[in-house]
């Protein structure tokens, strides 16, 4: 989705510090914060962030974290207290984009780096404690806006009020809100076909989506087969 005339970044966030949380992870980097003046963007991230958790976050497809203003001040209202920016583990605030309505592949220009959308995020035991409140998982997963992960096609820094443009929209049109949810099964497999871009990771989530409709699939044809039947009796 394009944005509008006045995409920005708000604010830049990296690590303020590790916490504990239960579980085998032990430690989280979710506590982010914003950073003064310009931050350093590289392959796998921005100069002062980290991830704790290697085996589940992080890589060059992970590199960068943005999620959308609207979506944090919608969330506020809803839980009643504000969301300052970093709240989400977001190392990008942006205002004026529709950040979980991304097409996968898209590029986005900000400051002198070019990055590429590349996955959505999914919520995890970390996030819910993080948040304190009562089944944010599946509040969040149902609500759908994830925000998105980038990767980072050119190096350089981003700070507070750059512009963000979009510079490229691959055609298949396939969203990061898409691939989360995995309701059309063949534009994911359509983005299989079409995106060069996408990781490992990301084809494993279309291959979960493709087992979850399978098997949601038989159950459906189980319980015709068992109507039929019971109508002959």
């Amino acid at each position: 989705m394009q944005p509008d005339d006045s995409a920005r970044v708000l604010a830049v966030c990296v690590v303020h510090a590790e916490l504990e949380v239960p579980g085998r992870v032990g430690k989280t980097a979710i506590d982010k914060r914003p950073q003064p003046g310009r931050v350093t963007v590289r392959s796998l991230g921005l100069d002062g962030d980290h991830v704790c958790d290697i085996k589940n976050h992080g890589g060059t497809h992970q590199a960068v974290y943005a999620y959308a203003q609207a979506d944090a001040e919608r969330w506020a209202a809803e839980l009643g207290h504000d969301l300052p920016a970093g709240w989400f583990g977001e190392n990008l605030r942006i205002s004026g984009l529709a950040v979980s309505d991304a097409v996968i592949g898209a590029r986005w220009s900000i400051g002198d780096t070019l990055l590429e959308v590349s996955a959505p995020r999914v919520p995890c035991a970390t996030f819910q404690h993080w948040s304190n409140e009562a089944q944010w998982v599946r509040r969040f997963t149902l609500q759908s806006d994830t925000g998105a992960y980038l990767r980072v096609l050119s190096e350089g820094s981003i700070g507070a009020c750059d512009e963000v443009r979009v510079v490229h929209v691959p055609e298949h049109g396939v969203t990061v809100r898409d691939l989360f949810t995995g309701k059309d099964m063949d534009r994911l497999a359509m983005l299989l076909e079409a995106e060069p871009s996408i990781s490992d990771d990301v084809r494993m989530q279309i291959e979960r989506h493709a087992r979850r409709h399978a098997n949601e699939q038989r159950a459906q044809q189980q319980r015709a087969d068992e109507l039929a039947t019971g109508a002959q009796l």
